[in-house]
């Protein structure tokens, strides 16, 4: 299926011989099924129980220890004592073996559970076209060749290539396999590139993800293991459990404690050779079988049955250390992994971050009397959660947000030229966003905003559930104005309005790219009277100043607001309607690091741990983040410790090895190159940790030396050695590490 990737979506049409106006046949879809297969992850076939048990007993001095346990009990019988005494050694002995044996079981299960839980990102059903009709068929008989329809809140299928967009742009979350913060806007041309990366691959839906925005048609590609998601499958299918630095140093000690106790024992018996025909012996055969016992005695003593004992019980008391660091650890070796671990590859989007866009600055114009003339804002609050304060550029809290004219607006602005929607999952405990991330950004920062007209509102806000309180705001000003026309945002225009009515008042709402806003506004509203003034050249250059700051210095994802009142009688919005618009503010948002990052990552490093920051993000959005939590404080001037995958992959061999010693920071990478990066960090003799929350970091974090499930990540990562419960995450990811040093 490879080459149908690099076709163009003619060329895959023709391909699989499909009528795009008919799409397959029932024929063809019997004898693409039979080529292909079905569309669905296959099932492994599980380990026996059984011989998961005895997997757990091959180790050398596992072994050593039975068998000293069964010497001891035979000896004991030998010489006559059939009482408790002969029983207590060797049961002690082999109930320790068996609480290894058993942690060992219940972590190899949660892993092939683990495995299993990719089927839970496939989706039920699909809207394909077929014998000229479209209908509604179960995904699972989905074959490559048909044409499937997709729009808002529909998960992809399948691997799919674009064909046609039934609207003005479709943009899809595909966070959970590339770690992408912002959602992608896909497109029917072919990708350009030959080593394109998943996040390159704009003309191609991957199965798993979800669309956000838009409505398109796509023909499948790829169905079942021959999928993105079906290559992470097989790529945590051929990764085998890396033996942890304890179980090789046993390993180590058993191989030469056997030697050594088996080269003692041999040399006993043969120095006492010419003891055997001691009369006292009763024989030549009694005095050798004397001796014999008498060097097994010796190989029992030196035996030490008590290691496992004193190794289970330390390692289990740093087990419920890390218990109270609100991290459930799956194995115990991995608590001494964790004790030397030289290496941290941590993921971005929702480890070190939230993955929930958030507004974190607003510009607006205070008036023409001030310099300067505009004015920032900053938000507090990191998910989607409306909780968090308004404050000034002295960082006062802003008592009453909503008293301020342009606040005021945007937040009216913000809800009402919106398609989203937020609510709260009382069975999770979280807000969860239904729509683009950007959106649901601003719908959240309505709610921080508040209403008008009432001096208790942030008290009352707080009384209200957290069901009610998830868009308490954005429904008043919903209720407040109804909604006329729209316009949909489009790719050309770079903007999207709403009409609304009310009272005896038309306004049209706006919002979209600075650019595209403040080059269509001749007037904007002031902050501190709440009167519109002209335009002026000089204020349009302030402003593109502050995006410029905005977009370029802090890597903020900016979005410009405006209105203009219009005629009352207007009921339908046109292209030319918007033009003379009134400018509001700008917003600048980004997906925030966790508030308790930037520590974490300065305990690592003063305890000499290297952290690789790991991402399937771009470049600039990633030196950003770097520079915010302080990956980049050691390093001085970071060039030459950033790499994206294709870079990485340029690089001849003796430079990679070069850049693997000082990188800080890994961009654009796939599941596989994460993987990869693991493996080239354990060729070096480094101890790695991985850490991350999604579908994406599981390869690496299963072929990693400790593989750390952050939060309240997807089951699929925790096939770890570490979870880290905590829904909400009071300690950070690297954190958890803290308490070996």
């Amino acid at each position: 299926m490879e080459d149908a990737y690099a076709r163009s979506a003619s060329e895959v049409l023709d391909f699989f011989a499909v009528d795009p106006a008919k799409g397959l046949s029932d024929s063809q879809v019997v004898e693409y099924g039979r080529i292909y297969g079905r569309n669905v992850l296959p099932q492994e076939k599980s380990t026996p129980f059984w011989k998961l048990v005895i997997k757990q007993f091959d180790d050398l001095l596992v072994k050593i220890l039975i068998v000293a346990a069964l010497v001891s009990f035979v000896l004991a019988l030998i010489n006559g004592d059939t009482g408790l005494t002969a029983f207590l050694e060797p049961s002690v002995i082999l109930m320790i073996l068996a609480a290894n044996a058993a942690v060992g079981v219940i972590t190899e299960t949660n892993a092939e559970k683990a495995i299993e839980e990719l089927r839970a990102y496939q989706a039920d059903v699909a809207t394909v076209l077929r014998n000229g009709c479209f209908s509604i068929v179960p995904a699972t008989d989905l074959v490559p060749g048909d044409i499937v329809e997709v729009s808002v809140g529909c998960k992809v299928p399948a691997d799919m290539r674009m064909i046609e967009l039934l609207s003005d742009q479709l943009r899809v979350d595909q966070a959970i396999l590339t770690g992408e913060s912002c959602s992608v806007e896909k497109e029917v041309d072919s990708t350009s590139g030959v080593n394109a990366v998943y996040q390159d691959k704009t003309n191609i839906l991957f199965s798993g993800t979800v669309v956000v925005s838009g409505r398109g048609r796509a023909i499948a590609i790829g169905v079942g293991s021959n999928t993105a998601m079906g290559s992470i499958r097989d790529s945590m299918l051929s990764t085998d459990d890396e033996a942890t630095p304890l179980k090789k140093k046993l390993d180590e000690f058993g191989s030469f404690l056997a030697k050594v106790i088996a080269a003692i024992c041999v040399l006993v018996w043969v120095v006492n050779i010419g003891h055997f025909r001691d009369p006292s012996h009763g024989g030549f055969l009694q005095g050798a079988i004397h001796y014999f016992k008498i060097a097994v005695a010796l190989a029992v003593a030196a035996i030490p049955e008590g290691l496992p004992a004193v190794v289970t019980t330390c390692l289990a008391l740093g087990t419920k250390r890390m218990a109270r660091l609100n991290a459930i650890v799956r194995s115990l070796p991995s608590v001494e992994t964790l004790g030397c671990t030289t290496v941290i590859c941590s993921d971005k989007t929702g480890t070190l971050t939230t993955n929930m866009m958030s507004a974190s600055k607003i510009c607006v114009l205070r008036s023409v009397h001030h310099n300067p003339i505009t004015s920032e804002y900053g938000i507090s609050g990191t998910t989607y959660a409306p909780e968090g304060v308004v404050f000034d550029n002295a960082g006062e809290r802003l008592e009453i947000p909503s008293q301020q004219p342009c606040l005021l607006h945007i937040a009216m602005c913000s809800a009402l030229c919106n398609e989203s929607s937020l609510q709260y999952n009382p069975d999770k405990g979280t807000y969860e966003k239904i729509g683009e991330s950007t959106e649901v950004a601003l719908r959240v920062l309505a709610e921080k905003i508040g209403i008008p007209g009432f001096d208790s509102m942030p008290s009352a806000l707080n009384v209200l559930s957290k069901h009610d309180r998830a868009s308490y705001c954005n429904h008043y000003w919903e209720d407040q104005f109804k909604k006329v026309s729209a316009l949909e945002f489009s790719r050309d225009r770079k903007m999207m309005s709403v009409l609304c009515s009310r009272k005896q008042s038309t306004t049209m709402f706006s919002k979209g790219s600075p650019e595209s806003i403040i080059s269509r506004c001749t007037s904007i509203l002031c902050n501190d009277d709440g009167s519109i003034i002209p335009l002026t050249a000089g204020i349009r250059t302030e402003l593109e100043a502050k995006f410029n700051s905005f977009a370029g210095k802090e890597t903020l994802r900016c979005l410009a607001l405006a209105l203009k009142r219009v005629p009352t009688d207007q009921r339908v919005l046109s292209f030319d309607d918007e033009k003379d618009l009134t400018f509001i503010g700008l917003v600048g948002m980004l997906d925030p690091p966790r508030e308790e990052v930037q520590n974490a990552i300065l305990s690592c490093m003063t305890a000499g741990i290297r952290v690789i920051v790991v991402t399937g993000d771009n470049k600039a959005t990633a030196e950003s983040l770097c520079r915010k939590i302080g990956a980049f404080d050691h390093l001085g001037d970071f060039v030459g410790h950033s790499f994206t995958a294709s870079e990485f992959d340029e690089l001849p061999a003796m430079q990679k090895t070069i850049a693997l010693q000082h990188m800080a920071l890994f961009t654009r990478v796939e599941p596989s190159h994460k993987r990869m990066l693991v493996e080239a960090l354990q060729n070096q003799n480094e101890v790695v940790a991985m850490t991350g929350d999604g579908v994406n970091d599981a390869p690496a974090l299963k072929k990693a030396d400790i593989g750390i499930a952050m939060g309240s990540g997807t089951a699929v990562a925790k096939v770890t050695n570490i979870d880290t419960c905590n829904t909400i995450m009071p300690d950070s990811p690297i954190q958890q590490r803290k308490f070996d040093e």
